[in-house]
């Protein structure tokens, strides 16, 4: 297996509860999970620990795609969340590990991602140029305040 690692570190106006219901609710996760240029679709999201998610990643420009999904490993909620994921794709092999910790701070919350065991086939600087673009989207759904 792969030891490729990314980690990444954020505060974000927001609460933890609300960072830990994008992680979770699967209109959320697939608004601001994909990177820049893709789209993302949830296939199934069952988040309990043991519990299935599935969900795939369109390029935009291409119309290509590539489907990934693994199990929840630990959910402590507005605090942490932990998942693995593989692809489907024979040449991306190995499981991935993702750990998402939720820290409440003065002005909001502190938001710290490892993803362990990226796949040799995927440049870490991509993957980390991907979260990247990842964060700046959730920030723009978790830190609105608008009102009812």
């Amino acid at each position: 297996m792969a030891t490729n690692t990314v980690r990444l570190h954020r505060v974000l106006r927001t609460s933890p509860e609300r960072l830990y219901r994008a992680f979770v609710e699967p209109g959320a996760f697939e608004r601001w999970l994909p990177p820049f240029g893709f789209t993302g679709k949830i296939h199934a999201m069952e988040p309990v620990v043991g519990g299935a998610w599935r969900m795939s990643f369109t390029n935009f420009g291409t119309g290509h795609s590539h489907s990934f999904g693994g199990k929840y490993l630990e959910l402590v909620p507005h605090k942490r969340i932990a998942y693995d994921a593989a692809f489907d794709d024979a040449n991306l092999p190995g499981t991935m590990k993702t750990t998402v910790t939720l820290t409440a701070v003065s002005c909001g919350t502190e938001l710290s991602v490892v993803q362990e065991g990226i796949p040799d086939m995927i440049p870490v600087e991509m993957c980390y140029l991907g979260w990247q673009e990842s964060l700046v989207a959730l920030a723009q759904l978790v830190e609105p305040d608008i009102p009812g």
